[in-house]
């Protein structure tokens, strides 16, 4: 007879169970590792453009409120351009960023804190201070996204 056995089959089919059932939390590992490391490159070119936005005010590249902080009232202004003052003769703008960056993780709009709130109770305000992710999971870190 040609063929194979039941047992034969049994075996087979529990040793690929075996096997699919390895891979699969290798997988979401590596997904979430994915997830991760877009949310630190996103957060590490935000933060850069703030910090440049910061220093374009303090050098008096940018308008600058008198009883403003330096940075930026949004996120928005970054991509969108603010005139430079250095060039008086045409209407030239300094870009920080292309784009805004959504949160890799959420798909939404990043959490704001401003300049004025304390970085144990973030809370939006006249400008942005700093960014940071509103998702309540945590990294396979240990730590939660939020506070990355």
């Amino acid at each position: 007879m040609k063929g194979f056995s039941l047992i034969e089959l049994t075996i087979t089919l529990a040793i690929l169970a075996l096997l699919a059932s390895v891979a699969l939390p290798l997988a979401e590992v590596t997904v979430q590792r994915n997830k991760e490391q877009d949310l630190r490159v996103a957060l590490r070119e935000l933060r850069g453009a703030i910090d440049a936005y910061k220093r374009a005010g303090d050098e008096g590249r940018i308008e600058r409120p008198a009883d403003g902080s330096g940075y930026p009232p949004t996120l928005a202004a970054l991509a969108e351009g603010v005139k430079d003052k250095s060039r008086k003769d045409d209407d030239s703008k300094i870009y920080f960023l292309r784009r805004v960056p959504a949160d890799p993780l959420t798909g939404e709009a990043w959490g704001l804190r401003s300049y004025a709130s304390p970085a144990s109770d973030p809370k939006e305000g006249k400008d942005v201070f700093d960014i940071y992710s509103k998702s309540e999971q945590v990294g396979l870190n240990g730590v939660a996204y939020k506070e990355w």
